[in-house]
């Protein structure tokens, strides 16, 4: 995993003014990286994994996925189009796990963008 890889992740976190403002912004910042064309964050609902904020173009056949757990319960999904660093998405995942946690329960209202 790149060293700088994760300071724009970090910045985007504590940039943020709240769960849903630092999901977006993460999406943002992946889509951006080199060699990843989508970004997106799917949360866990009691029917299943609801896409919640994205950015980039799809490219659903490179697609990667990276759980989101918050205290060992999964919470949602890290999704990426692209050939991303499996490290660098565990690392990320594991960095958005409380906003996920706080975003996750849209009570079936879809996400705003």
């Amino acid at each position: 995993m790149s060293e700088n890889a994760l300071p724009p992740i970090d910045a985007a976190l504590a940039e943020a003014g709240d769960a849903d403002e630092a999901l977006r912004a993460v999406v943002r910042v992946l889509a951006e990286r080199p060699g990843i064309a989508w970004a997106g964050i799917a949360f866990v609902e009691t029917t299943g994994l609801v896409l919640g904020p994205s950015a980039g173009t799809p490219d659903e056949a490179r697609r990667v996925v990276s759980p989101v757990s918050y205290k060992g319960e999964a919470v949602g999904e890290l999704q990426v189009d692209g050939e991303p660093d499996p490290a660098f998405l565990e690392e990320v995942a594991d960095r958005i796990s409380a906003h996920v946690l706080l975003g996750w329960d849209t009570a079936g209202e879809a996400w705003e963008p």
